[in-house]
């Protein structure tokens, strides 16, 4: 008897230690934090122990303080020789190693709470000692006997864990008794200790207990059968996230009789994709496939209770004849054997009609009793030898479905089938079997956000693959024109003839423009889930196509949330700072001109992409724009919201969708090469400025320059990030540089939109320089060099940071900014709230009022 399967690895890195490993990193930041903020709950809670531990007998404290101080020495190291007997010896290097971190980690807490921490921290962990001194933050034996425990495996050895959390006890009491220690340090300690052993854990892997196949011939035997060898059925295929959860299957030949299928689930492999599924549960909304922590027992017990119910319903599934526990950490289902190959192994032309139909008719018998499979991908959907469709891969489904999960399913097969075999074949289809009603009622949940994750990454390459063909028929069709032109270009003449040959050329360029739109229009095509719905609306012309909304909370939106409390915090901390004098003593003329510079920008802001818009667009409605602009950057990162809105607004001014997104990337483009060349520019004066009178530049410059220089040497030099930049930069020339011609021929509009860009940064600068004025006595302690420079620094974190605004980054950009460069910190606090007050804040609500006011326009 033989068990044929891939050489398992010795050691695991297993996802549970990763989850352990950062829920004690989390726990200890709760635990420092509660020091930091809740001295007073600390405190009371220190005072109410050591009352309660003082009432106790002192012969009890001392002969606990003894047989502890002894045994917590030699409980482990007895464990060890009892593991070295048993030849387990590499558990007790882990534990050695783990012990020997966690001592180091302790050292180094120490050192910080003595010398860096805030003294609420070093009040929480220490207590004062009567020679003087205080005792030790964490305690340096302590943490490593608790490193050692949780890497060599005690917890999970009933009685050692016992012994040994006793004598911690004990330990942990007499301290506190002897006022050697504080509750929170106890805490700490034991913390560090665990954290340490499960990162340790991590980083080198633990054993591998997995069963293999010589274990699963043994359990097979165990209930009954009588197998001959057992051979993996995945052998050379890589684990994804997605399937790693779904068990190791077995083909089990038997000494007589057809053979077996068997799955085998284990606890590392039950663990596998864990944050995954963590993370869907989190964000979308009551659809996740299973729980994201389920034991052995109830994942043995979900896939047994499906598989009998996908029978009852009669679909075509294997059936269950056998389940049995491989030893304390596996569990094995035996299924009857059916011999097929997955639909994604499957050639195209084997793809028949009988075939598809055949997937949408297991579909129907599962959803008759309210059964939904929930991962209807090409490798759960088998084609036997008769041609008939056998479905699998129960293990994630769900009895008594909802309509909302009964619905996801056909779309998932809608898009599974539609890969393969095209969305007119995949529609028919399954308007065939499931009848128009039930696919039409599907379309709200086609969205990526509900379909299964490989069927997303397919989505997703093929439109890369779809962009790139787009790019490439505009850059033919450029390449075409500019051709076409040279290859009409003709000799010199007299004034007559050169008036004629500019005419001629500018009906050339406006010819070469309309060829790329025509080119970009023509290479278009619709994504895989556009055509199924147009499929379906073709059958039912009403059917609801408006997407459900599936997300609880967006990735952007939960970055946002943690970035502006992590702000407000800050923000609130700064404001508590001032007093409330400096505030009333501010000088309300120069609050009065920031005021009237914050206004400028909108006009400045309007010239900038004007300057960009050949086509004749109102001034006015524009400055209206970007004041809404205001409103909406408050919802969305500065440089998504203002992107879209003069988007959507020059379309609706009667600018062509391709041309309005073109204008707006030219005035995107040539705004962040001002702002660099003005940031070097004023950087450089900046430090000729420092250095009397020098043209040198400073060093900050030259680092500056010399960091640039190697980020541009590390993106050539590297092939995948060479060849991500190099398609940005040709999509983006491929929209813009056509753009530019049309511009470049009005000088007058471009000279708009550079000195619009050039004054909007000035007025932003004057209302900075204003704001400091008000608080240092009409004094600037800056030249305004230096201002320009804290400006576009803080400028350009603010447009990097996740937050709606740049709220929480920019304040602090401009106000490190500002303090760097000699500012006292009572005049810049409240300069930067001003400034952005008048930025950020105030214009919200005439932002919101211009923003309706387009809308009813129909301007937005």
């Amino acid at each position: 008897m033989s068990g044929d399967e891939p050489l398992l690895a010795a050691r695991v890195h297993r996802p549970s230690d990763l989850l352990r490993l950062l829920v004690g990193v989390l726990s200890i930041a709760v635990v420092l934090a509660i020091a930091a903020f809740a001295s007073g709950t600390t405190s009371g809670l220190e005072q109410d122990i050591s009352k309660g531990t003082g009432q106790a007998p002192d012969v009890f404290v001392k002969l606990a303080g003894l047989v502890s101080s002894i045994a917590v020495l030699l409980v482990p190291v007895a464990f060890a020789i009892e593991r070295l007997v048993k030849r387990d010896g590499l558990r007790i290097a882990d534990g050695v190693l783990a012990a020997v971190l966690a001592h180091g980690v302790t050292l180094a807490t120490d050192l910080w709470v003595a010398r860096a921490a805030p003294s609420a921290i070093q009040d929480a962990l220490t207590q004062p000692q009567s020679g003087g001194g205080l005792t030790d933050p964490v305690h340096g034996y302590l943490a490593p006997v608790i490193a050692y425990m949780s890497a060599v495996g005690m917890a999970r050895r009933p009685r050692w864990r016992f012994v040994l959390w006793v004598v911690l006890l004990l330990d942990a009491f007499t301290m506190l008794v002897a006022g050697y220690t504080t509750p929170l340090s106890i805490i700490l300690t034991v913390l560090i200790g665990v954290t340490v052993a499960y990162g340790t854990l991590y980083t080198v892997g633990s054993p591998n207990v997995r069963p293999t196949g010589q274990t699963l011939l043994a359990g097979l035997r165990h209930v009954g059968f009588h197998p001959v060898s057992a051979r993996r059925a995945e052998a050379g295929v890589p684990e994804t996230a997605e399937q790693g959860d779904r068990g190791r299957r077995y083909i089990v030949t038997l000494e007589e009789g057809s053979p077996l299928d068997v799955t085998v689930v284990d606890r590392e492999q039950q663990a596998h994709g864990f944050f995954y599924r963590a993370w869907r549960r989190l964000t979308l909304r009551g659809f996740t496939t299973r729980r994201s922590i389920q034991s052995l027992r109830q994942a043995l017990e979900q896939e047994a209770l499906l598989a009998y119910a996908a029978i009852a319903a009669g679909a075509n599934a294997p059936k269950l004849i056998a389940t049995s526990e491989l030893g304390p950490d596996a569990v094995m289902l035996v299924y009857e054997h059916r011999a097929g190959r997955p639909l994604d192994a499957l050639a195209d032309e084997e793809l028949t009609d009988r075939v598809v139909l055949g997937c949408w008719e297991q579909v129907r018998a599962l959803q008759s009793r309210r059964i939904a499979h929930r991962r209807l991908t090409g490798d759960a959907l088998l084609v036997d030898r008769s041609g008939n469709v056998v479905i699998t891969d129960l293990r994630g489904g769900e009895i008594a479905a909802g309509d909302l999960v009964l619905r996801m399913d056909i779309a998932q097969l809608l898009t599974t089938l539609g890969l393969r075999v095209g969305p007119e074949r995949a529609v028919a289809a399954a308007v065939e079997v499931l009848g128009p009603d039930k696919v039409a009622d599907c379309l709200p949940l086609l969205q990526p956000i509900a379909l299964s994750r490989s069927s997303r990454a397919t989505l997703r390459r093929l439109a890369r693959e779809r962009s790139q063909r787009e790019r490439d028929a505009v850059l033919r069709a450029s390449q075409a024109a500019k051709e076409a032109r040279l290859a009409a270009a003709g000799g010199g003449g007299g004034p007559a003839e050169a008036k004629a040959d500019r005419k001629a050329e500018r009906a050339e360029k406006q010819a070469e423009k309309r060829a790329l739109e025509d080119a970009l229009h023509g290479a278009r095509e619709e994504d895989l889930l556009a055509q199924i719905r147009r499929q379906v609306l073709l059958i039912r012309p009403q059917a609801p196509v408006e997407p459900v909304r599936l997300e609880r909370i967006r990735p952007r939106t939960l970055i946002s949330l943690i970035a502006g409390a992590v702000a407000a915090y800050f923000l609130l901390s700064q404001i508590a700072s001032i007093p409330l004098s400096t505030i009333s003593d501010a000088a309300w003329g120069w609050v009065t001109a920031a005021a009237v510079f914050s206004a400028l920008t909108y006009v400045a802001a309007a010239m900038s992409l004007l300057g960009f818009v050949p086509e004749r667009v109102s001034f006015l409605r524009t400055v209206t724009a970007q004041v809404a602009g205001s409103f909406v950057k408050i919802v969305a990162p500065a440089a998504v919201g203002g992107v879209a809105l003069n988007t959507r607004f020059l379309q609706r001014s009667g600018v062509r969708p391709g041309l309005a997104v073109a204008s707006v990337g030219a005035s995107q483009l040539f705004g962040l090469g001002a702002h660099i060349l003005l940031l070097l520019a004023f950087g450089y004066l900046t430090g000729t400025e420092r250095s009397q009178g020098d043209l040198t530049p400073s060093r900050s410059v030259i680092a500056g320059l010399l960091t640039i220089a190697v980020l541009v040497l590390v993106v050539t030099a590297v092939p995948v990030l060479r060849k991500f930049v190099s398609t940005r930069l040709r999509s983006l020339f491929a929209g813009v540089v056509p753009r530019m011609l049309d511009v470049l021929q009005r000088p007058g509009k471009l000279l708009t939109g550079i000195g619009g860009m050039l004054l909007l940064t000035a007025m932003f600068v004057m209302c900075l320089d204003a704001s400091i004025r008000a608080f240092a006595d009409g004094e600037q302690p800056l030249s305004y060099a230096s201002l320009a420079v804290v400006f576009l620094a803080g400028n350009a974190i603010g447009s990097a940071a996740p937050t709606p605004g740049g709220v929480g980054a920019v304040e602090g950009a401009l106000l490190g900014g500002l303090l760097l460069a000699g500012v006292p910190k009572e005049v810049a606090a409240p300069a930067v709230l001003l400034y952005r007050l008048l930025t950020l804040w105030l214009p919200v609500l005439p932002g919101w009022f211009s923003f309706n006011y387009l809308t009813r326009k129909g301007s937005l």
